[in-house]
Order: structure tokens, then sequence, then C-alpha cells
């Protein structure tokens, strides 16, 4: 399995994607959301997306040039249309108006639909917390369903992310970012690219039994995710299509085919900014002061909180450089000797 050097990836995809005509400042911007997903361990949505983003853009099913339509403008709640335009990009957009309504009004409903994938949504949540805002995020994935609801028997729901952010004084902010399945489905491409097991629990075959094989979410027939938490994640994914995309103008799973390479994410977003509210001053105290009284639940300093995983595994590959499985970097070379 080849590691490189974050400086490296980000200039080989930031040279594949000018060389598929996608703008210099829009590449950047890609490159360098990527590789901030795999430096924080998250490989499922960091450098091995490329390639398919590259077939989306070649199929039409991403539009490299487009950028975020201002739809409608209330004041503390504005929506955009992404044009399926890198997530990567419009998301960044939409937030930015979205942060200074929050710092002005103090607070900010921000809906974005018909974007192309949106990445990890944990970045969406760090970019209102470098400026101090607390953001709840819930996105939708249109694309054919692979998670079964609760109880159901055919897939209905797409991954469905939900994310929380809360900024700590003086410290890394708490984020939580998780797919309201048992696990993201990238994350089971990833597994099937090193050729090894899901853990129990997470996917059923055709035929609804328990399977660790991640070959019944890449080859038909199809079998499906599992949502966390059983009626939990269930009902969380639904509010994450209803809120995430019947509310903002997106698509919902329901008339989704899945052809072609195209990842097409709605989300809505919520910021909050806590200097606005009366417990502001109890807020910047309780905060940490929680944190460090969870954290003590144990003698050592094994217990992590959210996004602590994210911050030791991004200082280790800043050192040690950025695994990429052999499968992926196989297609992400292929692009080298393919360009459009």
């Amino acid at each position: 399995m080849p590691v490189f050097s974050h400086h490296y990836l980000r200039d080989y995809l930031r040279d594949r994607l000018t060389e598929n005509n996608v703008d210099a400042s829009i590449a950047e911007i890609v490159a360098d959301n990527l590789v901030e997903s795999s430096l924080k361990g998250h490989d499922s949505h960091g450098v091995s997306m490329l390639p398919r983003y590259i077939d989306a853009i070649r199929e039409g099913g991403l539009s490299p040039h487009a950028q975020a339509e201002k739809t409608l403008d209330f004041g503390t709640l504005i929506s955009f249309d992404g044009q399926q335009g890198f997530g990567q990009v419009v998301a960044k957009q939409a937030l930015a108006e979205g942060i200074a309504r929050a710092q002005t009004h103090g607070l900010a409903v921000v809906s974005l639909a018909n974007a192309h994938h949106l990445g990890r949504i944990g970045a969406w949540a760090e970019q209102a917390a470098e400026v101090g805002l607390v953001s709840l995020h819930f996105a939708n994935v249109y694309t054919k369903p692979v998670v079964l609801p609760w109880q159901g028997q055919q897939a209905r729901f797409g991954t469905n992310p939900f994310c929380a952010g809360i900024p700590v004084e003086q410290d890394d902010p708490v984020i939580l970012d998780f797919a309201t399945s048992v696990i993201a489905g990238n994350k089971a491409r990833i597994a099937w690219n090193e050729g090894k097991p899901v853990a129990p629990g997470c996917i059923v075959d055709n035929e609804g039994n328990p399977t660790v094989d991640p070959r019944w979410l890449m080859e038909q027939p199809l079998g499906a995710l599992l949502p966390f938490g059983e009626h939990k994640g269930s009902g969380l994914s639904l509010v994450c299509s209803l809120l995430g995309a019947a509310l903002t103008g997106g698509k919902t799973e329901r008339t989704a085919k899945g052809e072609g390479k195209q990842i097409i994410n709605s989300m809505l977003s919520i910021l909050i900014d806590p200097q606005k509210l009366g417990g502001a001053t109890t807020y910047q105290q309780e905060i940490p002061a929680l944190l460090e009284w969870v954290r003590q639940s144990r003698d050592d300093d094994g217990l992590l909180l959210p996004g602590d995983k994210e911050k030791q595994t991004y200082r280790q590959r800043l050192t040690d450089g950025i695994f990429v499985d052999d499968v992926s970097w196989g297609q992400l070379s292929y692009l080298n000797n393919k360009v459009a």
C-alpha cells in the first residue's frame, strides 16, 4: 500500500483536475478538501474519491465550473442551488454567506440543494467553528437507496449524514459527524479495495442475511447497509431526507436511479452565534469544564470525544504520510495517463 506526503497528493489531485478542464482555483479547493479528509483518517471521503469525480465530469453529472446560486434571501434564511457543482466549492460559498448572516443576526439557516458530493460534512462544521459558531447539518444523499429502514426489506435511504460542530474556547471544536447507516458506503468501498471484511452488523446480503463481505455493496445482486442504532438511526436518516432534501428543494431518494458516477447531496445547515445568546459567558466556561469532566470518566487518557480521533490521525499522517489502498492508487495513477 503506497504512502504519500500530503504535499504530493495536493499537487497530484490538483493537476489531475486541471487536466480535465477544472479551473485552477476550483481544483485547489477540491484537492485540499479531499487531502484534508484523508489526513483526518476519513479515506472514504478523501483522495480516493477523485476518480469518481472525474468520471462524473465526463458523464455530464458534475458541472466543474458551477457556483452556488442564491435562490431565496430572507435575511437569516438563505437558499442556494448548487447547480451540480463541486460540493467542496458550492458548500464553502453557501456557508460563508450563512456565517456572515449569523455573525450579524446571531442565527442563520442555510439551505443548499443539488450540490455534487459534499465530501466530509465535518469540514463545514469546522468552517463555522473557526469563527466561533455552533452549527447543525442535515445532509441527504440522492443516489440509488443503499440503506434499509428499520424493519424494512428494501433499501429506501442514502447514508444521509448528520453533523454538529461546537466551538471550544482556546481549543479545538467538538465535531460530531456520522452517516446514519452503521458505516458510510464509501468505507465499504475501501474495505472491498483492501480485501477486508466490514465489521459485523453493518450490512446484509440481497436476501437480508447478515454478512461481513463488502461485495454485497459493490457487485450485483446488491445487499444493503443497516441504519445505526436500529430505529434511531433509521429515524434520523429519514429526518435528514426531509430536512436536507425535501425542505431545501433538493431531490429525495424516492426518485433516485443511481445511474452513472454522479453523487448529488442537499443539505440544511443551522448556524448559531453563542455570543448572542443569554448564556454566552456560561457557555464559554461550562463547555471546556464539561469536556474535561467527561474525559475523567476513566483514569487514563483513552476516552475519545467527537473529533479526537481525527486530531490524532491528522498529527500522525502529517508526519508519516497518507496511505492509499492499491486499488485506489491504481485508479488515481490511471488518471495521469487519461487526459480528457
